[in-house]
């Protein structure tokens, strides 16, 4: 135990999986923990010790299983493996932690979801902003930025990280600051030494054998370098230096893509479901159709990064126009990409030194397509196309050599033989044949063993611990005669060996070790070849991934009748009969309603629309977001004609939320979620507000939107195309006294007081929200829709005493289980004096008595209650 001990002290906060012949053991807390987790029995034992001490373990053919499903429960497992064989040990078995598996650098297919990334981040504080570092172990991404508060936040809404490094000094502020967003996040800390420049400096250039950072454009970032070392290090004492697949570091420019807050990707549904966080309902559902786990990565990637460059945009739209007007190109391409496995984890587990025969097999499968999608591809014309074509490396010559090497289904395990083919090596062949002659005689001599004694039931049989035998049942021992050996005596028979067999044996066991060794040995050679052509093959994965995507939006376009938007730098939206993506997919047997949008900075920069609840607003000002996000992804998009002028970030302030956790009413995220709005749109920008004020009273939720409108038609270098869907029929009066402010309604059908929602959004305020006929439609009872009538009509004529409760309100009868007493009216005397009073007959200074008589009279009347 003093081994596990020194072992476990360097992992304190990991689960110490400690292999003790054909089991992984864990001991003390880390036995607690995996018996609670995994199922696993809690027994006990001395240990040489006085006391008993808890432990739990797995057999080491299943570890994998059991390692996963810690990790994916936020723990981390130190891996601690015999590395020396254990028959020719002296004293106890050398031992050492060869790997530590963690939430955010597994490479376990079982804790990795194929179609997304699994990030690490390493974070630190600068003056003026965060120095980011992000790595993707199970595919070699590794890049580093620069960003503030509110961008590192927003980016890391898109990674997803799964587990963050940090330094000691700044762990408790890193918590505070990811947890509330990040709840299932893991915290791992470093020694502050790791953060320090010159450190993170050195850690870089060593380990990418380089003399500067100027080749990967971030010789300049100094937080961005300390958290890109700082990562380097954790990864080498998690990884043990098995790196060899983190190939490149780039430099990750955030103004490349179009921003979005937390609250846009979440409103906007991009990747998971507002219902229950899943991807049914989501842009991505609609989008991805990629044939690949690399292509589903980028298209995930892609759909949160919208471009804001018309020339990348044109770039990829062209690709896409191709595939889509070229189905003799797009259908075959397609079936070959279905032949395709996840080459990018493929080439990181090789880089890893973690792939096994099966790995490498289908590497070569993916391998030996590349030459068939250069053929597909040889005449396509768009710029794009060309370019990743070209960039597909043929290493056919490595496919060969892996088709002629490896077996068609090769046993997982790397050290028991069997992985490579005949003829591939010659002298394992010729161990091979010396194995086989000496089985073939074992298996003559069972024959001959019982033709000589007469024994028919006599058997050779082998087992791992006494090697082989012959074996004779009690009753026959006394046929036996020559030199049989007593080797096991068994309850109805005994097992014996003969000098003969003995040679044999040796000459078997002998061979198949020595098989085992070579196999391995040889298998270890060739996926170093494998290896040495790595930045190739991590290449091909990067090229198929945007070939993949691509000809997923010619699908998607194709299918849905999708067309090519007119991207340009200009200050018009203009969409004719624009439809949602999402929806009209989840539509049955109706057909979805388009609607046309026009914004123009310069002159309708603001569309108010008004309607009732579930007239369809908030699904318009949704489609309007999304089309313009797939247009800058270079997608086609749902629509008849659609013209986009670039936006540099969409806003969304849509639904009701509160934040509990942080102390938030919904009243307060709204008014974040609009003052983020306010102070970072620009006039590039696209804003859609889903209502404002909700969650306060009328009159003022009324002046903060009124304020809000005004704010944004008037502060310079903020006058940003804004759809605005409100309840505040008052805001219609805009349109008339601002300018670029346009009124548009959401068309319903009225008849016998019951409505029908038509979904078309036409010129024009509506100024009437039709709640009640909503309500109606909701199942309210008849009763309480009949009140509401009553009481609307009382505050639509203002008919209000000064606290605001209505004076005419027909009470409900008792009938009703109603008692307003509030509502009924009661006889006033000086009302009744001023119905009588024939002011054309009162001089002015009568006049002025009655009034003054008038009003004392009321103000005793008021008094008395």
């Amino acid at each position: 135990m003093a081994q596990y001990a020194r072992m476990k002290d360097q992992y304190p906060d990991a689960i110490l999986f400690f292999r003790m012949g054909d089991f992984y053991e864990t001991f003390n807390e880390d036995a607690k923990i995996a018996s609670k987790v995994l199922g696993l029995t809690l027994t006990a034992r001395n240990h040489g010790g006085p006391n008993k001490i808890p432990l739990a373990g797995v057999p080491y053919h299943a570890v994998e299983k059991y390692i996963a499903e810690l990790v994916s429960s936020g723990y981390k497992v130190a891996v601690c493996e015999q590395v020396e064989d254990p028959k020719k040990a002296v004293g106890v078995v050398k031992r050492d932690v060869v790997e530590v598996v963690t939430p955010g650098t597994s490479m376990l297919a079982q804790t990795l979801d194929a179609d997304e990334n699994n990030y690490i981040i390493s974070l630190v504080p600068g003056h003026e902003h965060y120095g980011l570092a992000f790595v993707d172990l199970s595919t070699g991404e590794f890049r580093l930025a620069e960003l503030s508060e509110e961008d590192m936040l927003n980016e890391l809404n898109r990674l997803k990280p799964a587990e963050a490094v940090v330094s000691y000094e700044w762990a408790q502020h890193t918590e505070a600051l990811l947890k509330p967003h990040f709840p299932k996040i893991i915290l791992s800390r470093l020694d502050e030494w790791a953060f320090a420049h010159d450190q993170a400096y050195q850690a870089l250039l060593d380990h990418f054998e380089i003399l500067s950072l100027k080749g990967f454009g971030c010789e300049d970032m100094v937080a961005g370098i300390a958290a890109a070392g700082a990562m380097l290090t954790y990864l080498k004492d998690t990884q043990k230096n098995r790196l060899a697949h983190l190939k490149s570091l780039s430099r990750y420019n955030i103004t490349e893509w179009m921003l979005m807050d937390v609250a846009t990707q979440r409103n906007l549904e991009l990747v998971t479901s507002l219902r229950d966080g899943g991807r049914e309902g989501t842009l991505l559902s609609v989008m991805d159709r990629s044939y690949t786990p690399m292509g589903a990565r980028f298209m995930r990637s892609a759909i949160t990064r919208p471009l804001v460059s018309v020339e990348a945009i044109m770039l990829r739209q062209n690709a896409v126009r191709e595939f889509v007007e070229n189905q003799e190109i797009r259908d075959p391409f397609a079936e070959q990409l279905k032949s395709m496995g996840d080459t990018e984890r493929l080439a990181a587990r090789v880089g890893s030194e973690r792939a096994n025969a099966r790995d490498l097999l289908a590497l070569k499968e993916s391998l030996h397509m590349i030459p068939s999608v250069k053929a597909t591809l040889a005449g396509v014309s768009s710029e794009l196309l060309k370019s990743l074509r070209d960039k597909l490396s043929n290493l056919k010559a490595l496919a060969d050599k892996l088709e002629r090497a490896i077996v068609e289904a090769p046993p997982l395990p790397l050290t028991e033989g069997g992985i490579l083919r005949a003829g591939y090596h010659e002298e394992l062949d010729d161990l091979r044949s010396i194995s086989s002659s000496g089985k073939k005689w074992i298996a003559e001599l069972q024959l001959q063993e019982r033709e000589r004694t007469g024994i028919h039931s006599l058997k050779v049989d082998y087992n791992r611990v006494f090697g082989y035998y012959i074996e004779v049942t009690r009753p026959n021992l006394h046929k036996l005669q020559g030199e049989y050996i007593r080797k096991q005596t068994m309850r109805n028979a005994e097992r014996f060996i003969t000098p003969e067999l003995k040679e044999y044996e040796e000459k078997i066991l002998g061979a198949e070790e020595k098989i085992a060794e070579l196999e391995y040995t040889l298998f270890l050679e060739l996926r170093g070849e494998v290896a040495a052509h790595l930045e190739e093959i991590q290449g091909n994965a990067r090229a198929i991934a945007q070939l993949d995507f691509l000809t997923a939006l010619a699908d998607m376009a194709v299918q849905n009748d999708y067309i090519a938007p007119t991207i340009n730098e200009g200050a018009v939206i203009d969409i004719k009969d624009g439809r949602h993506p999402v929806v009209e997919q989840l539509l049955q047997g109706e057909p979805f309603v388009p609607n046309d949008t026009r914004l123009d900075t310069l002159e309708e920069q603001i569309a108010l629309i008004t309607g009732p609840n579930m007239a369809g607003k908030s699904t318009y000002l949704r489609q309007v977001g999304l089309i313009v996000l797939m247009a800058q992804l270079g997608a086609f998009v749902p629509a008849r004609i659609a013209h986009i002028g670039i936006v540099d970030r969409i806003f969304t302030r849509v639904g009701a939320y509160d934040n509990l956790a942080r102390g938030e009413s919904t009243f307060l995220v709204e008014m974040n979620e609009t003052a983020n709005i306010l102070n970072n749109a620009t006039s590039n920008s696209l804003i859609l507000l889903d209502e404002i004020g909700r969650g306060t009273s009328t009159f003022d939720g009324l002046s903060i939107a009124w304020a809000v409108t005004e704010y944004l038609h008037n502060t310079p270098g903020q006058t940003a195309k804004t759809l605005f869907a409100t309840h505040y029929h008052e805001l219609i009066e805009l349109g008339v006294t601002l300018d670029r402010v346009e009124n548009y309604n959401v068309v319903i059908s009225e008849r016998n007081d019951h409505i029908v929602f038509l979904r078309k959004v036409m010129p024009g305020g509506s100024d009437r929200s039709y709640g009640i006929q909503v309500a109606r439609l909701a199942g309210l009872p008849q009763s309480v829709i009949e009140r509401a009538k009553v009481i609307l009509a009382n505050l639509e004529e203002e008919d209000l005493t000064p606290a605001g409760t209505p004076h005419h309100a027909s009470p409900r009868s008792k009938d009703n289980g109603y008692q307003l007493s509030l509502f009924v009216p009661r006889d006033n005397p000086v009302v009744d004096e001023l119905r009588a009073l024939d002011v054309n007959a009162l001089t002015p200074i009568e006049a002025l008595n009655t009034l003054y008589e008038l009003r004392q009279k009321a103000v005793h009347a008021h008094e008395r209650g």
